[in-house]
């Protein structure tokens, strides 16, 4: 069935929770009003004011709820309006939900979900990709989709597993993107690449908005010679290290691309594990495409400007193959 990245989503929660009854969900506006980009619509009918709930505008406490009732056997689906304010759950997600199973030996299994990025004028407080800041506070699974049939099959993998995960859903995509989803109960399991399209030249390691970046270089590539292998990690904890090596390997050429700001974005971990495992392989520098370091403008020039887009990936790529 065709589906867009959204609706991709919302047919996966669908699905979990109507086969299993633990799974619930809470946030803002997720009920009668279906969602700030509608993804609920519909939910409330379905399932009840009982596993769709209305949460007061606190982060803080609709974390702490689902990080409760996952500690008693639930598996709850907390909504973040826009992941920008997860800020404000930050220390329950970090300090409570990524130690627990840790410190107690007891899983904890809860998704916190929601719309992240820019290139839609959505201003410095609805445009952040922060989700590098929860692969480095260990405990927490990290996931990227960048297609509906991996954000359907990835969601349901989130869903069923028995650590906190954070879900970032690009809101760029969410009716951008379209494609062909499995109907019924699918999982893409956490912790695999997706090669998405092979390539001998140079490989290009994204994941997100940027995959589909990188398709868009490869495509204003191919007509000049160049062929461009792009590897989607699509889950950044689990890090499917091996595939992103086993590419490296076969091109000799490396860039990161992500549309998170450069600065101790997830772009440098992947770059410096090419450069210490790969390193004899290598033929150039590993490079990386991200966003400046800088808010995300409201202006659509500014941010454009600040943003990483296809044509900076394209002239990277050159430059890398160039060597």
């Amino acid at each position: 069935m065709i589906m867009t990245y959204l609706e991709a989503i919302a047919d996966a929660i669908r699905v979990e929770m109507r086969t299993d009854k633990s799974v619930f969900m809470i946030g803002e506006d997720i009920g009668a009003y279906g969602g700030a980009f509608k993804l609920t619509k519909g939910f409330l009918d379905e399932f009840g004011p009982q596993r769709i709930i209305d949460a007061p505008i606190s982060e803080s406490a609709i974390i702490g709820a689902a990080i409760g009732a996952a500690l008693n056997g639930m598996r709850p689906i907390a909504e973040m309006q826009f992941m920008d304010f997860v800020t404000n759950g930050f220390n329950q997600l970090v300090t409570v939900a990524g130690t627990t199973a840790y410190r107690w030996s007891i899983p904890v299994p809860m998704v916190v979900r929601g719309p992240s990025g820019g290139g839609v004028g959505a201003n410095p407080f609805h445009s952040r990709n922060s989700e590098a800041w929860f692969v480095h506070a260990t405990g927490l699974k990290v996931v990227c989709p960048a297609f509906p049939d991996d954000a359907k099959g990835l969601m349901a993998a989130s869903i069923r597993d028995n650590d906190p995960v954070v879900f970032f859903e690009h809101k760029g995509l969410y009716r951008k993107i379209k494609g062909e989803v499995p109907e019924g109960e699918y999982i893409v399991p956490l912790g695999k690449a997706r090669t998405v399209r092979e390539g001998k030249h140079c490989s290009v390691i994204a994941y997100g908005s940027a995959v589909h970046m990188a398709l868009e270089a490869a495509a204003m590539l191919e007509k000049e010679g160049i062929d461009v292998e792009i590897v989607d990690i699509r889950t950044l904890v689990p890090f499917d290290e091996d595939s992103v090596l086993a590419s490296v390997r076969k091109t000799g050429r490396a860039v990161v691309a992500h549309e998170a700001v450069m600065t101790a974005g997830f772009g440098g971990e992947i770059a410096a594990r090419i450069a210490d495992k790969a390193f004899q392989w290598l033929d150039a520098p590993v490079k990386r495409v991200a966003a400046f370091d800088s808010p995300t403008p409201f202006a659509p020039t500014l941010e454009k400007a600040v943003l990483p887009n296809a044509e900076v990936l394209a002239h990277t790529i050159r430059r890398v193959c160039s060597f």
